[in-house]
């Protein structure tokens, strides 16, 4: 069977690393807010360029927290996408905001402009970018729209751990970036974990406290806060994974580079490729199909897992039927969602297992 990832193959090398992390904690004594985790945030800040980062117990959180380091809550509302994780939104909701969805493009499954610009409202205060299967593109025009519009930029890079456009990584291109460190992301915990990063000395203070109960010193809440903190273990593993990212996201790059040239059938569609290799690193590698549930069981009798990066956008979701969006619907986002396929991707593929998957794909009638 080709996995869609395949912890069990990593490198002993990493294996005995983690190992070894686990020791260091366990015999430091100190498990919550201690020197790994203040050692990984230094080292995921300086990777991605910016001045802070900081650790919180997962995406969603960091989100949240973002959100209300900006005083983001009721009666403000965030233009986000449908076709992302529910974390997304469901972090608008838990900030108090109201999260209205905005269309895609269906070449990247990537927020459309004019669908956010028909989204606007005069109690809009943030867009807020979701980097979709890894992908960065348009962060100049992004950025100059939100500016425009005098709201807040903001980035979801769950999906996108050092995607780059030039020298600028996801998550800097705003006033802050909410990572997910889930195990199957790019770089990911051996659990839970995640990170706010941002070049904003006001907003990394306040989701220090926020994090932590809204604490600024011991027994002091002058704010509401909730209890997500990256514990010591897991900053000590993220330290070690973080080590490998590059050469993890090399090897994504390449199968992604051999799948689009290697794919060559008229029932399936690739997304478009980036503009450049650093602008997508890979945590998905998405395929569009009429016939998505019949090549998805074609796939899986051959032994390939494959999944659906999603099924239902947000405003399907049951709990989110009356949800605001676009007042010209989300046409885009249906039809995606009801033709993408995620393929294995992952840096622990030997090149036969690509061929395998291409030659596959190339067989699917």
């Amino acid at each position: 069977m080709i996995f869609m990832n395949d912890f069990r193959s990593e490198p002993g090398e990493l294996v005995q690393q983690q190992l070894a992390a686990a020791a260091r904690v366990l015999e430091s004594g100190w498990f919550i807010l201690g020197k790994e985790g203040k050692e990984f945030e230094r080292q995921w800040g300086r990777r991605c360029g910016a001045e802070f980062c900081v650790g919180v117990g997962n995406g969603m959180d960091a989100i949240e927290i973002g959100l209300r380091t900006l005083d983001i809550g009721p009666g403000a509302e965030v233009i986000t996408t449908s076709m992302t994780a529910f974390a997304t939104v469901l972090a608008i909701l838990r900030a108090g905001a109201t999260p209205v969805l905005a269309d895609i493009d269906p070449t990247t499954g990537l927020l459309d402009k004019e669908s956010v610009q028909r989204c606007l409202s005069p109690r809009t205060k943030a867009v807020l970018l979701v980097h979709l299967y890894g992908q960065i593109k348009d962060m100049d025009e992004w950025r100059s729209f939100c500016e425009t519009q005098g709201i807040h930029l903001i980035e979801d890079c769950a999906q996108a751990h050092l995607a780059r456009v030039g020298d600028r990584c996801a998550g800097t291109f705003g006033i802050w970036g909410a990572f997910s460190f889930y195990p199957t992301k790019n770089l990911g915990a051996i659990g839970d974990g995640g990170a706010l990063i941002t070049n904003s000395r006001p907003v990394s203070e306040a989701a220090m406290a926020l994090r932590n109960y809204g604490q600024t010193e011991r027994y002091h809440h002058p704010m509401i806060g909730l209890n997500s903190r990256l514990d010591e273990i897991q900053a000590a593993f993220l330290s070690e994974r973080l080590k490998w990212l590059e050469k993890f996201t090399s090897r994504r790059q390449t199968i992604a580079q051999a799948y689009h040239s290697g794919i060559s059938n008229p029932r399936i569609t690739c997304l478009a490729s980036p503009k450049s290799p650093e602008n997508h690193v890979y945590h998905l590698f998405v395929v569009r199909s009429k016939e998505r549930d019949r090549l998805s069981r074609f796939l899986k009798d051959r032994e390939i897992e494959n999944l659906i990066h999603y099924p239902l956008p947000i405003h399907h979701q049951k709990s989110c039927q009356t949800i605001a969006r676009d007042p010209r619907g989300l046409a885009q986002a249906e039809t995606f969602a009801a033709m993408c396929l995620s393929i294995p991707c992952h840096p622990q593929m030997s090149d036969a297992d690509v061929d395998r998957v291409i030659e596959a794909l190339n067989e699917y009638r």
